[in-house]
């Protein structure tokens, strides 16, 4: 038995440490440690994600420690936006069965946000489900929060209304404005997510803030009132990170020092990634940088025009091993795409802003888990084998690929030409009238389509339109304003953004003034590089034989609205393509324009085929059984948007190519009778036929258009 004074000795011993465990001085900021088994200061600071309970997850000795035991990230993209919520559980298994152990995903604030102050968290938004969803399956998540995201979507998942705020804001700086939005939406966003952090019993143990800045900028300021602002909702306790290039300058640009915030790289697949992670040490503290691509290419993207990406399976496996044979962790992007529904993918430029390359409505990337979450492909299998050998755990089966249904040809009819129902798909009320065209964010058409309409003098010659600055696809109609000889306006001609030809307009044998119509479409916004400031619409002037033409109206297309003309529900876009009228009331009070419906044009007598129009096809599925994920071939059609059922199934353009069908999931179909409208702009095929098919196509396109 030990003495007295020995326990009076023990016990003062064992006081001392409970007071020193509970001084002030260790709830100091967090920096990077390098042992998570010790509580104790280093340099005047615990380690990166010390928390208060038995849930800790670190970095230390060049390692991530999850509850004080080493941990390899063996992760995936896997964004819940381009996922029908149905579906993610079966994409998140697929995941699972991959090997994978930690889940990343962006944020797009464009989802959350879509109208000043209109907060969306429900359906396809509803991330804190999916976050649930993860952790239930046993996945951790690193969180991209940006606010800037990039990901091939619309504006880098900035919200379109930004760009209607005068004077412009400068995105991704220390724009005292931009900041002031940027401070709104993380003090709503920001404060759901905290309880899903890995120490407050969650699935989240990172959080990425902005992404790839290295590669855009070198505004400190911006990036430490970031960290500050996630500091401020999240605590102490989560990792930060950021994302850049494995390359001195975007490292030295898109790091920021002094915050105890983790960098991470990310390189070309098959580069040599030992030197890049080599690099990374120099920018994270000592021993505070486990080596980790945050972003390894399984595949890559493809824009409008081009062939589809593809990328070897075996080169992409062997690469991946050339990481964990080393004790080094990577997260595959994309381990699942997606589909860029609606109106959200986004768009990149080239050397200026008019070589501009939309993305195209698939996000099936060449990942491993396909585009409908197809498995049975060499790369996922070539992948798994790897991670099977260097995760040291018995990788579960994976599902068996969804049932698809080819449900075969469908026949369309016509429903009406475009300007036949246009009174149908605008609000007088929302028109606005200026001198000058307008952008679309100014006149709150955040998103699909525009028509600007003036007059032109009569013209006893032929003469030639010019428009300098068009974002993204303008078509132009002229008609005899006053002269009721019924028909369509003519069709002269398409100006493009990456072209920006000169249009002849023919002689028009009119009574009275010509009208002038130019339907612009929205393409997608650039989501990366210095042109993201993307505002869409005619942005400069419009010139006949050189002189200015004045007097416009501008009148938002609304989708919503044009579908009541066809004896079905109204179409749900998973964009939303106007904003509210309160944002916008200050700047346009004096530019509203109203006139009495129906929409008074009176058209030159002529049929003409390049004519957008409205077509519908319905078909029939017997049985529950037989409803299942198909694709909508749109091969011999031309260029439009597709809705299944009410729901934007997106953009397709298989003249330009190379995607020619459109995934249909199955959650959209239903039992009994199904409904496919389709806005062609301009003719369709031949055959007033759809095909619904088994497999994906992305043979489609010209090969002069493609790259």
């Amino acid at each position: 038995m030990a003495s007295t004074t020995t326990v009076e000795l023990l016990l003062l011993v064992l006081l001392f440490l409970l007071l020193t465990a509970a001084a002030p001085g260790f709830s100091s900021s967090p920096e990077l440690s390098s042992s998570p088994r010790s509580f104790h200061r280093r340099h005047g600071s615990p380690f990166l994600g010390q928390a208060p309970n038995d849930r800790r997850f670190q970095i230390s000795d060049d390692m991530f420690w999850k509850d004080d035991r080493p941990f390899r990230i063996i992760g995936g993209d896997v964004h819940y936006f381009r996922v029908l919520p149905q579906y993610w559980r079966d994409r998140l298994l697929r995941a699972k069965a991959l090997g994978l152990n930690t889940i990343q995903t962006y944020v797009p604030w464009n989802l959350h946000e879509p109208e000043p102050n209109k907060w969306v968290f429900e359906g396809i938004a509803d991330i804190e489900a999916y976050l649930k969803l993860a952790q239930e399956l046993g996945f951790l998540v690193m969180l991209r929060a940006g606010p800037y995201i990039c990901a091939e979507w619309d504006l880098g998942g900035f919200p379109a209304w930004l760009l209607a705020i005068e004077p412009p804001l400068k995105l991704r700086s220390s724009d005292m404005t931009f900041l002031h939005y940027v401070e709104r939406w993380w003090a709503v966003f920001l404060p759901r997510i905290a309880p899903l952090l890995y120490q407050n019993g969650g699935p989240i143990i990172m959080v990425q803030v902005e992404n790839e800045f290295g590669s855009y900028g070198d505004d400190k300021a911006y990036l430490h009132h970031l960290v500050t602002l996630a500091r401020k909702h999240l605590g102490h306790d989560i990792i930060l990170y950021t994302t850049d290039g494995g390359s001195r300058e975007t490292l030295d640009k898109g790091t920021i020092p002094g915050e105890g915030v983790f960098s991470a790289v990310d390189f070309s697949t098959g580069e040599d990634p030992w030197p890049i992670f080599e690099l990374q040490k120099k920018y994270n503290a000592p021993g505070q940088s486990p080596p980790l691509s945050a972003e390894f290419y399984t595949g890559w993207l493809t824009h409008w025009g081009e062939q589809n990406t593809e990328t070897d399976a075996n080169r992409t496996a062997a690469a991946l091993e050339n990481i964990l044979s080393r004790n080094g962790s990577a997260v595959l992007y994309m381990a699942h795409g997606g589909t860029n529904f609606g109106f959200y993918s986004g768009a990149n430029t080239g050397q200026n802003e008019s070589d501009y390359k939309a993305d195209l409505t698939s996000y099936d990337y060449d990942a491993p888990i396909k585009e409908s979450g197809d498995v049975d492909n060499l790369k996922y299998k070539a992948l798994r084998r790897v991670i099977q050998e260097y995760s040291g755990v018995v990788l579960s089966l994976p599902p068996p690929d969804n049932g698809k249904k080819g449900y075969g040809l469908v026949t369309v009819r016509k429903i009406a030409s475009f300007f036949e129902v246009l009174d149908g798909m605008i609000n007088p009320r929302t028109a606005v009238e200026s001198e000058q065209p307008m952008a679309m964010e100014s006149v709150g058409q955040m998103f699909g389509f525009l028509l600007y309409v003036s007059e032109l003098p009569i013209m006893g010659t032929s003469s030639i339109l010019k428009i300098q600055k068009v974002h993204d696809r303008a078509q132009v109609f002229v008609s005899c304003t006053m002269d009721k000889n019924g028909g369509s306006p003519r069709h002269v001609g398409v100006i493009e953004r990456w072209s920006n030809r000169e249009l002849v307009i023919p002689k028009v044998s009119c009574s009275s003034n010509i009208s002038l119509f130019i339907l612009v479409e929205n393409l997608g916004r650039v989501n990366y590089g210095k042109y993201i400031f993307d505002r869409k619409g005619i942005l400069s002037n419009v010139t006949v034989d050189g002189a200015v033409i004045l007097g416009w109206k501008m009148y938002p297309i609304s989708l919503d609205i044009c579908s009541k003309l066809f004896n079905v529900n109204p179409i749900k876009q998973v964009s939303i393509s106007r904003t509210g009228n309160v944002f916008l009331q200050n700047r346009l009070q004096n530019h509203y324009y109203t006139f009495p419906f129906p929409f008074a044009f009176f058209f030159i007598s002529e049929k003409i085929s390049a004519e957008p129009g409205f077509y519908e096809g319905r078909f029939y599925i017997d049985s529950i059984e037989q409803v299942k994920d198909t694709f909508i071939s749109f091969r011999g059609w031309n260029k439009g948007i597709a809705f299944v059922n009410n729901f934007n199934i997106g953009r397709f353009w298989p003249l330009f190519g190379p995607q020619c069908t459109l995934y249909v999931p199955a959650p959209i179909l239903r039992q009994g009778e199904n409904v496919v409208v389709i806005l062609e702009l301009h003719a369709p095929n031949p055959g007033l036929t759809i095909n619904l098919v088994k497999k994906p196509d992305f043979t489609c396109g010209s090969k002069q258009y493609q790259k």
